[in-house]
């Protein structure tokens, strides 16, 4: 690296430098940031996965969906309110643990 001797540039001359000095260090980043997302296409593309597998945790070769995933049509209903309704997924409404204390199934609340 070549020593560069400032002490002849005054105030101004030295901010414009400052100013022009960070917008090259902004625009390398920016051009190391793109050829590296290049990269990591490119490799993925070779190995035959989509970049969501690549960057899942757990190095799972399925991506995980974390919302906005396909939504899941409900196989319950309260018989008492149909317009209450459960996917059978995640954790049983309320209505849900009612009906199985009161000696139903779930076959019994099946739409």
């Amino acid at each position: 690296m070549a020593n560069i001797n400032l002490s002849g540039y005054n105030l101004a001359e030295l901010k414009g430098l400052q100013f022009d000095i960070e917008k090259e260090i902004k625009n390398r980043q920016q051009q190391d940031v793109k050829k590296a997302r290049e990269q990591i296409l490119e490799i993925a593309q070779n190995m035959g996965i989509s970049v969501e597998e690549l960057l899942a945790k757990g190095g799972s070769t399925k991506a995980k969906k974390t919302g906005g995933g396909a939504k899941v049509n409900p196989q319950y209903h309260n018989p008492a309110d149909n317009t209450q309704t459960w996917t059978g997924r995640g954790r049983q409404p309320k209505w849900v643990v009612d009906a199985l204390g009161k000696g139903k199934s779930l076959d019994d609340l099946r739409i």
